[in-house]
């Protein structure tokens, strides 16, 4: 136990029969349980996590049937702790990259009452600038891209580095949040963050240590591209995390002005681009009426955007 609760250790595992001992060896122990849920590794990590388990009482091998991806395996981690009984599961990726003596960090917060969610932040350390330097350029682009993203999608407007899946969270969170619906693939920090939010729940950033091991991949995310691929999904989880917090489970007006400026703001473009082709591709000329109404509907579609963003970062972090 850890300050009088109870700790599991939740370990997505696919593909990780090289770094899964390493992993499982340096769990401290103020950890009680570790489940190492198996997505249906093809190679032999499980035998490797049987060897362990015959010298560590506290990991228990999980397996599923069909491949799910890491959400899907934090998932069943998630609510095998919960149903066991446990305060609060932290979750490590089995590729020994997340410091697991660092793991004090992520439970004091909220054992103290400030949180119910911590998360990895890589780059509030110090050394950020080593970390950088680091990090390929392309995946540091695609990093701050879906940061952006996720921060209007979530409400958390002061988080960062949202793909980092070094995290913990307490029982209450676990039960209460409806995890059938959730992003079971890569991208799946983002949905969880959308869904935390939406059920009211506080989250903090925790500095916590980048490690890049010579010669093993860093990760199978691929930049722009994975962007790309989880943008649609923070768009649509946006709007239901709109509709879920501030219509059903409680009101708030910034729900309007979200809606507002979705109306207003592509409204004021393309009446825009319509003015400007009139005016220079047909030659029919501009009216003052008209631009004043195009200029109207794009600064009161910007102003609704704003004031709504204003409100969604303060509800986020109450």
């Amino acid at each position: 136990m850890y300050r009088e609760k109870k700790i599991s250790l939740v370990i997505p595992a696919y593909k990780e029969a090289r770094l899964i001992r390493p992993t499982l060896e340096a769990v401290p122990l103020m950890i009680d349980r570790i489940y190492v849920v198996d997505d249906c590794s093809p190679d032999n990590q499980n035998e490797v996590v049987m060897q362990c388990a015959a010298k560590d009482p506290r990991i228990e091998l999980v397996k599923h049937e069909v491949n799910q991806g890491p959400g899907g395996a934090i998932i069943t981690g998630y609510l095998r702790s919960a149903k066991d009984g446990y305060d609060i599961a932290v979750v490590v990726g089995g590729d020994n990259q997340m410091p697991l003596e660092e793991v004090e960090r992520f439970l004091n917060p909220i054992i103290d009452g400030r949180a119910d969610y911590t998360k990895g932040n890589r780059f509030l350390l110090p050394q950020v600038d080593d970390t950088l330097k680091k990090m390929p350029k392309t995946r540091l682009f695609g990093n701050w891209l879906i940061t952006s993203l996720t921060k209007i999608a979530s409400g958390y407007y002061k988080t960062m580095d949202v793909v980092d899946g070094y995290t913990a969270i307490t029982r209450e969170a676990i039960n209460t949040i409806n995890w059938s619906y959730a992003w079971k693939g890569y991208g799946y920090p983002m949905d969880f963050l959308i869904r935390l939010n939406a059920y009211g729940f506080r989250i903090m950033d925790i500095p916590r240590t980048a490690i890049y091991l010579p010669g093993e991949r860093q990760s199978q995310i691929k930049g722009i591209n994975y962007a790309l691929k989880v943008a649609p999904m923070l768009v649509r989880n946006f709007f239901w995390r709109l509709n879920f917090r501030y219509i059903y489970r409680d009101f708030h007006p910034l729900v309007f002005f979200y809606y507002l400026s979705v109306l207003l703001l592509p409204a004021g473009i393309f009446f825009g681009l319509y003015l400007i082709a009139k005016q220079f591709v047909f030659h029919t000329g501009v009216s003052g009426p008209q631009a004043i109404f195009c200029s109207m509907l794009v600064i009161l579609g910007f102003q609704s955007l704003l004031f709504a963003m204003l409100f969604d970062m303060q509800e986020g972090h109450k």
